[in-house]
């Protein structure tokens, strides 16, 4: 039985990892991976770690230094690490795919709630107040929908705008082969585009990928949701949109300066992240906590691959979900 140091743990995390675990002793720790926690891991052979811990250079020194010689991330994206400082330290493996219709839908699930002005009739009608004013939509069949990012989740969300009889634009740098969709440049996306959706990771080259010039081509009309990365959007520009009425309204599952604040209950604090709390406050954003993926579905297959990675690395199998510094 080997050990692993579960960081960021909250309650669902526990109850899926402990139903499918059979192995390991799971030690859980409610504090994110960072440098100074790194410590808690002293012992282990493995720590799991999730989106916004911090694994720079200094945390996967420490967690060397500690003795683990793997790091399960139960996510699929890994930006946050520092590759380059594990090489022949740590061996990381990541859940490449979990559930894609999970995000998928949350992804539609927001474009729908948004667009219809869900939120605001269901405060209204709270009150009982049963105005219609102002509460005005658009009907998505017919319209189209620029996808970037064409991967299984991207796939997923194209088939549920044909579902609603959708024009479907992609961009993509390596195209699939999927009936019914056109691949052009992002320019020609954001000019045709009436819904754009985000799912491709968080790279070099698409950090803000969503910008002021990228914004400046869009239907004023336009709705923005964004399911994968908080880096992909630029937030100042789009809130200097939002203010100028240069876009439609946003819908977003993440955000770029997300650590620290999502995933936590910050109800009763002060946050002084005056970029998120001017977007919350208008009437066409709506944001929720990352929370995209969290479905039963995905909960699960998210313990079964995280822990099969270490298997398989206890094994001496070869690691089919590894992530290396290329």
């Amino acid at each position: 039985m080997e050990k692993i140091a579960f960081f960021d743990a909250k309650p669902y995390d526990r109850e899926w990892f402990d139903k499918i675990n059979k192995k390991h002793e799971i030690i859980y720790y409610e504090c994110r991976l960072r440098p100074e926690s790194a410590r808690l891991a002293d012992g282990c052979k493995a720590a799991c770690a999730f989106v916004n811990d911090v694994i720079n250079a200094k945390t996967i020194d420490a967690l060397s230094e500690m003795g683990v010689k793997v790091l399960l991330m139960r996510c699929a994206g890994f930006n946050n690490i520092s590759l380059d400082a594990a090489k022949g330290k740590l061996t990381i493996l990541r859940v490449p795919a979990y559930s894609p219709y999970a995000v998928a839908e949350h992804a539609m699930g927001m474009i729908l709630a948004l667009n219809r002005k869900i939120p605001r009739a269901y405060i209204r009608t709270r009150d009982f107040n049963f105005s219609l004013v102002g509460l005005t939509g658009f009907d998505l069949h017919g319209k189209t929908a620029g996808v970037i990012g064409t991967g299984k989740i991207g796939q997923a969300f194209i088939d549920i705008c044909k579902g609603f009889g959708m024009e479907i634009l992609a961009y993509d740098p390596h195209p699939a082969d999927i009936n019914g969709v056109r691949y052009v440049e992002t320019d020609e996306l954001f000019r045709q585009s009436d819904i754009i959706s985000l799912h491709c990771p968080l790279t070099r080259e698409t950090r803000y990928i969503i910008d002021e010039g990228a914004i400046n081509l869009m239907k004023k009309s336009a709705l923005i949701v964004n399911t994968s990365r908080g880096q992909l959007i630029d937030s100042e520009a789009l809130l200097s949109a939002l203010n100028d009425k240069r876009i439609g309204g946003a819908a977003l599952d993440v955000y770029e300066e997300e650590s620290g604040l999502f995933f936590e209950d910050n109800s009763d604090k002060i946050v002084t992240d005056e970029v998120l709390s001017l977007l919350v406050s208008r009437p066409n954003v709506l944001i929720t906590s990352h929370q995209a993926f969290l479905t039963e579905e995905a909960l699960r297959s998210i313990a079964e691959v995280t822990l099969q990675n270490f298997d398989d690395y206890l094994e001496g199998k070869e690691p089919k979900n590894e992530v290396k510094a290329k």
